[in-house]
């Protein structure tokens, strides 16, 4: 016999845009408002209400696991999941007859982002990292600003970069910053007063959105440069640059890694045309198939600025990054710093630190990589389930669905906000119109394991509704 939950949905329809899970959980959720489900009323198990409504258990189980975080449902002991209270924030918007995912250019209620850039905070150690920061709290305070950055900091770092990046700078050698983007601003400040005129910057282009805003920000040019499946077209960087900004350990956004050869004649091209190459090594760490690569700062120390960041390893909570450049770019920059009482506050520093000190970091680490490779592994197949594939080293924690159109990436990101997952287009990370390459960015750190879980079931279902571009084709236009 048929439950009362199954004969409260009716007509989950496969042919239309909404996933089916998005469609189940909204049939549910009207029928907790209307009192056709009251509070108390226990609902099937996932397998259950599946073979009632004739559907796999992936759609029954990702819309459970949507009105559990949304508090429609929840689990009580002996009772299994039953049926809350609404929460009374949303009564009203339902009521009126709108739904809560009818459009796509709304959030849609306890939304899963799966857009890049956040770090994964579900396999620190709180144990290690509250210790951290009762650590740094003993310090004895500063008598004057440490310009440079805090020793003990500094020595963490270079430790790290060491062990994991392959740079072998001393502690004196390294600044500490308030993150990539605030030491990219320093090194944009000095070499303009330096040249005494507005600076002429190349960026990836699709790229870092940021790294473009900052340039623009100091009054400077940007300059779009080209960008294939292996990072920078080096060959079409053109002459009378002051400044090219690159991501070759993991390029942002398609997921490139710059090949030797493209390295030395970037490094060759530097050193005769006079340009600073600025090494943006946002997530470098992040590998899952060979080592790290090494840096572009380890081949040529004399033109490379190097840019890290704890962002995406640890947290921005912490506000604090490195930067590595040529001794005199170097001195230009503290001797800004201590002209105007400027510096990166300390107080991360000393966390970060102290979380080194004992291995905190490098466990972490460790995990981490462990983690996000998993991670990866399932947001492919969910891919690849819905007949499409992914383009991106096996690195970091984002990957790119290729589209075959303008049209199909904005309707994928449309879809999947509806079905309350956030994704990125690729049209975002364009710096002239009309984007030359179409997709989807997909990221996996921010969530849970099981809230990822859940949003690849509904992820998969948006993707098999947009069509994909032919196997094996090129990154490039569509």
């Amino acid at each position: 016999m048929a439950s009362a939950v199954s004969s409260v949905v009716v007509g989950l329809d496969r042919a239309a845009g909404v996933p089916l899970a998005v469609q189940l959980a909204d049939a549910l959720r009207r029928a907790a408002l209307d009192g056709r489900l009251r509070p108390g009323d226990r609902v099937p198990a996932t397998r259950v209400l599946a073979r009632e409504l004739g559907v796999s258990r992936t759609v029954t189980t990702a819309a459970y696991d949507q009105l559990v975080a949304e508090g429609w449902l929840g689990a009580r002991h002996g009772s299994g999941t039953v049926v809350t209270a609404a929460p009374p924030s949303s009564v009203a918007s339902v009521a009126s007859g709108a739904s809560l995912l009818a459009s796509s250019d709304r959030k849609a209620p306890s939304s899963i982002d799966l857009r890049p850039g956040a770090p994964c905070l579900e396999v620190l150690d709180t144990a290690a990292w509250q210790r951290a920061w009762r650590r740094a709290g003993d310090l004895e305070p500063a008598e004057r600003p440490e310009h440079a950055g805090a020793e003990a900091y500094r020595a963490a770092v270079a430790e790290h970069l060491l062990r994991h990046r392959g740079v072998p700078a001393a502690p004196g050698e390294l600044l500490a910053t308030a993150g990539t983007t605030a030491g990219f601003t320093e090194v944009l400040g000095v070499l303009r007063a330096s040249r005494g005129r507005p600076l002429r910057v190349g960026v990836e282009d699709p790229g870092y959105r940021r790294a473009a805003g900052v340039v623009r920000a100091g009054g400077d040019e940007v300059v779009g440069l080209p960008v294939d499946a292996d990072g920078l077209v080096v060959g079409a960087v053109p002459t009378g640059l002051d400044v090219v900004v690159v991501s070759p350990a993991h390029q942002y956004p398609l997921g490139g890694r710059l090949p030797v050869a493209r390295r030395g004649e970037l490094v060759d091209r530097a050193r005769v045309e006079g340009f600073v190459v600025v090494e943006d090594d946002y997530d470098g760490e992040l590998r899952y198939d060979v080592a790290p690569l090494p840096v572009l700062a380890a081949l040529a120390p004399d033109v490379v600025v190097h840019l890290g960041t704890a962002s995406k390893i640890a947290t921005p909570t912490l506000g604090v990054g490195w930067m590595a450049a040529p001794p005199a770019l170097r001195e230009e920059v503290l001797a800004v710093r201590r002209a105007t009482g400027t510096r990166p506050a300390p107080a991360g520093q000393g966390v970060l630190a102290a979380w080194a000190a004992d291995g905190a970091l490098g466990r972490h680490l460790a995990r981490l990589r462990r983690e996000l490779a998993a991670r990866r592994a399932l947001v492919v197949a969910a891919v690849g389930e819905a007949g499409h594939e992914v383009v991106g080293d096996r690195a970091g924690a984002h990957l790119v669905v290729p589209l075959p159109s303008a049209d199909a990436e904005e309707t994928a990101v449309a879809r999947a906000a509806a079905a309350g997952v956030l994704v990125d287009g690729l049209a975002a990370f364009h710096l002239a119109a009309p984007a030359r390459t179409h997709g989807v960015l997909v990221g996996w750190a921010a969530p849970t394991r099981t809230a990822l879980v859940g949003a690849l079931s509904r992820w998969t279902e948006v993707l098999r509704g947009v069509p994909g571009r032919p196997r094996g084709g090129p990154v490039g236009p569509a």
